[in-house]
């Protein structure tokens, strides 16, 4: 999987977030971060990782973007991986 392909990945999570007012709510509790930081942070690579990192730590919730990708679980945790390789410059 590509960097491109792992960014595309987590703004379809954040698309799956976005559309779901309870995951909305929960992502932005936990994350601490406000629906206008949101907007802006849009295509940080810290952010695209939390997207990915919210759906690895609610397995129901994984499973439940995956499918609607057609994507297996594993995508999504191979896609952080990637992410996190490019946010340590490799």
């Amino acid at each position: 999987m590509t960097r491109d392909q792992a960014e595309l990945l987590a703004l379809e999570g954040l698309q799956f977030i976005a559309g779901d007012e309870d995951q909305l709510s929960r992502f932005l509790a936990l994350t601490g971060i406000s629906p206008a930081d949101l907007r802006e942070a849009a295509t940080s690579t810290a952010l695209l990782s939390g997207i990915l990192d919210y759906f690895m730590g609610d397995e129901p919730t994984l499973i439940a973007f995956a499918a609607t990708r057609s994507r297996k679980p594993q995508d999504i945790a191979i896609a952080r991986e990637v992410l996190s390789l490019a946010d340590r410059g490799r």
